[in-house]
């Protein structure tokens, strides 16, 4: 099975951008549907992005769409969020997901495999 590792996380002004890592092992991730997740402190896990399996499409949440992009590297087999435009309300501990079933969901009970998490902070 999948072992997911996010990196990347750290604090930021509003406005700045930051990188997410999603580094997997023990399986190949463009043979799975790759999501990332976020869990602000309080709140419920909520989708930001995926990368269904085909890699064509992607596919965000209004709140980020237009400011993160997800991104795959078969070679490095990593899975990437480019975070632009920071908003203190993007402050939350991001999530990497993963599973091998058709389609893709942005339910997070529908992934299988999750990573550890890292903290993004934005300051205002």
């Amino acid at each position: 099975q999948v072992q997911l590792v996010e990196s990347g996380g750290g604090l930021v002004q509003a406005g700045g951008s930051l990188r997410l890592s999603c580094a997997a092992s023990g399986g190949t991730v463009r043979r799975y549907v790759m999501g990332w997740f976020r869990q602000g402190l309080g709140k419920e896990r909520e989708f930001v992005a995926v990368m269904p399996r085909s890699g064509g499409s992607t596919y965000y949440a209004d709140s980020v769409k237009g400011r993160f992009t997800i991104s795959r590297d078969n070679a490095k087999n990593t899975v990437y969020l480019q975070m632009s435009s920071l908003k203190p309300e993007d402050t939350a501990v991001y999530y990497c997901a993963a599973d091998r079933a058709p389609g893709w969901s942005p339910h997070p009970q529908w992934y299988d495999y999750w990573g550890q998490g890292t903290q993004v902070t934005v300051s205002s």
